[in-house]
Order: C-alpha cells, then sequence, then structure tokens
C-alpha cells in the first residue's frame, strides 16, 4: 500500500471527507479519547483574533456570587442532571465533547455545502467564517475564564472529565452559539430554530455530563451568539454574493484562446465576482497573481495538451483513486472541504493522542483551523482573481480545439470556470503551509500530499501541469497567515 493510501485511508476513520458522490463513514465522536485531561491553556484569551478586537470586546457578565441563590440553584441543577440520566444520555454527551468539539459544527457545515451549487471560493469563505467564529469565541471564553476563574462543579460524577481550565464560561457552549448563528446566516436552507435547538443541546450535554453549570452554559451560548453577530456583520461587507455583469473584461474574447463552457455546455462561468471579494490576510487579490500561461496553440500549449492526452490513456486505478478522492464535485463538499477534513483528521488525532502535557487544548485547535480555512479562503480570491484575469480554456476545450485530440473527454466532469491556475492547487499549497507550522516533523508527509492533491487535477483531465503554480501561492498565504498569529503563546511556547 502506498504511503498515500495509507493516509486517505485513515483519514477516513478520523473525519468526515468528501468523496466522489458523498462522505465516507465519520469516527468515533467521543468515548475513550477523551479519557484523560489535557493541559490548562491560560494565555488562550489573549491569543490574535479575526473580527473582534481582542478577547476582551464582547462583555461577559459576571457569575453568580459563591453561596448566593443562583449559586446554590446552579449546583442542584447539575446534581439534577446526574439523576436524571438515562442510557442515551452519554451518547449525546460524547457527541458534543469529543476530542474536537468544533467537529459536529463543521460537519453541519459540510452537509449545508453538498446541498449548495459548485463554488469553490464561495465554500472556502463560508468555512473560515464559520471557523474564525469557533476560534473567536473560544479566545473570548478563555479571556472571560481566567478574569472570573470559576471551578467546576464539584460532588457530581462526570461522564467526561472536566476542562482543567476555568469552567465560566463553557467554550463548549460558546463554540455551539457562535457555530449555530453563522451557518443559519450563510445557509438559510439549514432550519435556524433546528440549528438553536442543537445548540441547546450540546451546551445543556456539559450540565447532563458534570462538568458545567447551567450558569456557564447560558453565558458561553450567549457569548458565542454575539460573536456570531459580529462576524455576520463582518461578512455582510466582504462582497460576496454581488452578481455579475455577464461581460468580460476588454481583451478578453470568445474565442478558443478564452475560456468557454464545455462541450454541449451554455452555463456561465462560475462567480467571476469573487476574484474581487475582502481577503483576511492579502494586500490585494492580485498580491500572487502568476505570470501568464504558454499561449494558445503554442508549442508549450500543445506539448501539454498531448501529455495530458497520453495520461488519460494510461491512467492507473491508483491514479484514478488519487482523481476521484479530491475532485469535489458539485454534491460533496467541494475542494476546499476535501482540504479541510484531510487536515482536520490530524487535529483531531492530536487532540485525541498523547499525554496531559502534549495533547492538543479545544483553544489550539479552534485556533488552528481557523488558520487553516482563512488559508483556504484567501487562496480562493487569489486564485479567483487570476482564473478570471486570464480566461484560459480548459483542456477538454483546449485540446479538441487545437486538434491535438478532437474527440478528448477527461476522466471527471471539467468544472465551469477557467483552468489557469488550479483552485485546488492553491488549497493545496496553502493547507500544506499551515499544517507543516502546526507539526513540522510531518513536512515532508504534507509536501506529499499537497503534491498528490494538485496532480490529481491532471490525472482527472481538467487541468494542465502549469496551472499547479498556484501551489506557490498558496504557501506565500499560508505564512501571512502565519505571520498574523506570530506572539501567541500556545502549549507554554510561541507559535
Amino acid at each position: 500500500m502506498t504511503r498515500s493510501r495509507r493516509w486517505r485511508m485513515a483519514v477516513a476513520g478520523l473525519a468526515c471527507v468528501a468523496v466522489s458522490g458523498g462522505m465516507v463513514a465519520c469516527g468515533d465522536d467521543g468515548g475513550e479519547a477523551m479519557d484523560a485531561v489535557t493541559h490548562a491553556e491560560r494565555t488562550a484569551g489573549s491569543w490574535k483574533t479575526w473580527v473582534l478586537s481582542s478577547g476582551s470586546e464582547i462583555q461577559v457578565p459576571a457569575p453568580p456570587a459563591a453561596d448566593s441563590a443562583a449559586a446554590k440553584a446552579d449546583e442542584k441543577a447539575v446534581k439534577d442532571a446526574a439523576d436524571r440520566r438515562s442510557s442515551g444520555t452519554q451518547e449525546i454527551v460524547n457527541k458534543w465533547s469529543g476530542p474536537l468539539p468544533t467537529k459536529p459544527w463543521t460537519e453541519v457545515m459540510f452537509r449545508a455545502i453538498e446541498k449548495s451549487a459548485k463554488n469553490p471560493p464561495l465554500s472556502t469563505r463560508n468555512q473560515a467564517l464559520i471557523h474564525v467564529a469557533m476560534s473567536d469565541a473560544v479566545v473570548s471564553a478563555y479571556h472571560w475564564k481566567y478574569q472570573f476563574n470559576v471551578k467546576a462543579p464539584d460532588g457530581v460524577d462526570t461522564l467526561v472529565p472536566a476542562s482543567p481550565d476555568p469552567s465560566y464560561p463553557s467554550e463548549h457552549a460558546a463554540i455551539a452559539g457562535a457555530a449555530s448563528r453563522v451557518i443559519a446566516y450563510l445557509y438559510p436552507g439549514e432550519a435556524a430554530l433546528r440549528l438553536d435547538e442543537m445548540a441547546d443541546e450540546a451546551a445543556q450535554a456539559r450540565v447532563d455530563a458534570g462538568t458545567n453549570t447551567p450558569s456557564d452554559v447560558e453565558a458561553g451560548l450567549a457569548l458565542g451568539r454575539a460573536v456570531a453577530d459580529k462576524v455576520i456583520a463582518y461578512a455582510k461587507t466582504d462582497g460576496a454574493g454581488t452578481p455579475w455583469n455577464g461581460r468580460r473584461p476588454a481583451g478578453i474574447g470568445t474565442g478558443a484562446a478564452f475560456w468557454n463552457p464545455p462541450p454541449g455546455s451554455t452555463s456561465p462561468p462560475t462567480d467571476p465576482e469573487a476574484a474581487k471579494w475582502k481577503p483576511w490576510v492579502l494586500s490585494s487579490n492580485s498580491q500572487f497573481r502568476p505570470p501568464p500561461p504558454p499561449a494558445y496553440n503554442s508549442a508549450a500549449f500543445k506539448a501539454e495538451a498531448q501529455h495530458l492526452v497520453d495520461v488519460k490513456k494510461n491512467l492507473t486505478e491508483e491514479q484514478k483513486r488519487v482523481a476521484k478522492f479530491w475532485e469535489g464535485a458539485a454534491g460533496s463538499v467541494q475542494p476546499g472541504g476535501i482540504t479541510l477534513g484531510v487536515a482536520m483528521a490530524d487535529i483531531e488525532k492530536a487532540m485525541a493522542e498523547g499525554d496531559a502535557a502534549t495533547r492538543w487544548t479545544i483553544p489550539q485547535a479552534a485556533r488552528a483551523l481557523a488558520m487553516i480555512n482563512v488559508t483556504l479562503a484567501d487562496g480562493g480570491i487569489s486564485v479567483w482573481d487570476a482564473k478570471y484575469f486570464y480566461w484560459y480554456p480548459r483542456p477538454i476545450n483546449g485540446i479538441r480545439d487545437s486538434g491535438v485530440d478532437r474527440t478528448f473527454e477527461p476522466f471527471v466532469p471539467t468544472p465551469l470556470f477557467p483552468a489557469y491556475p488550479s483552485g485546488s492547487a492553491g488549497y493545496a499549497g496553502g493547507a500544506e503551509g499551515i499544517m507543516t507550522h502546526l507539526f513540522p516533523a510531518r513536512a515532508e508527509e504534507f509536501k506529499h500530499r499537497a503534491e498528490e492533491q494538485a496532480g490529481s487535477r491532471i490525472f482527472a483531465g481538467i487541468h494542465w501541469r502549469f496551472d499547479e503554480v498556484s501551489m506557490g501561492g498558496g504557501r506565500e498565504i499560508a505564512k501571512l497567515v502565519i505571520d498574523k498569529v506570530k506572539g501567541d503563546t500556545v502549549g507554554g511556547g510561541q507559535t
């Protein structure tokens, strides 16, 4: 079995990851992985935020005073919840208190993306907004935890270990409040009431587990929802949703040298306006725009066309598996979702393995997922800027129109947007940069993964080899994201 095949199988056991046609099986949501407590994360409240000005921006009210009637009611509520536990309580607690508490919300987002029209930059933009909301909510929760320093409930057997950090406000509830509200805004087809009920269930699960009081989770939910409102206000200003006017730029025609829909289709291009959206870390959307690709019908162009024809004729079963794994077709979580799912499996593993000193904390994971998704979001904008600057033809059109092979058919269907450069390669380079920063000992593995993801488009027959130039831009965007959060003291050291 090849190394790439091994890690793709490992992903299936740890996180929900899209392949062509749907999702692979999700791993265990809790239980044994949470048997030991992680270390405290005392400085997380001072980490960099993305939409909030700082972790202290949103005020959290003080908890009930010790020995007050409200505090005693809190204690009684936790004991009453323990007395009411049923055979299904542990399952619900595990769902919301697994090794990666953000995961259930990422999966809700994935299902919403699957039901959406294919639009890679919109999907990664939305991924970033949801994960930024969860990350900022966690940072804010940790700021207030160490302001109030409330201890977890005592005198009740817990179904999962209580956090070594103070309990008020609950970070699990803050994650739920933030994610549920942002998902409801971004995907109106996901019923807001159902999402609110899920958030309430996630919060109540902490009370039922004996790890938090009602005051802890109520404050966490309110904080998370307030963070979500800030993120939604940001989303309303980023330019997404602006309709295209239907006109190509000056100098971009409709002949064979430029992008046109695949043969037999009259579909318009997917979201040219995404090239103009507000980025998170780019100084301009053209900051990493690559140089022009080979001229249509040039010797270099024809050599690349012949290469793709030869690849298609000699595809191996492994190459076909690689092409389908990374495809990200309509009805899946799209290319950015696949990239996220693979990275998320590594983060979930880091939270589930090791001893208390080395196992990742919830703030670490939320921070890492925000970094990955911001990188993917700006990667999508950067690639779309270049795609709609050059309007370069896809292989199916270019190979046929140039006469290299009048009947050429790619292995997977051709997307409805220009070829140069590759969005998937941009995502691959960005994820490689962030993951190498987070797990430096695995740099070679992440490099191989990125190369496979980018190369999958060649096996698929939907990109030219020179389209992979966007890997470099993705890596550069990752550097900007890493620079943005430098100085955060994570696990006792700066990262």
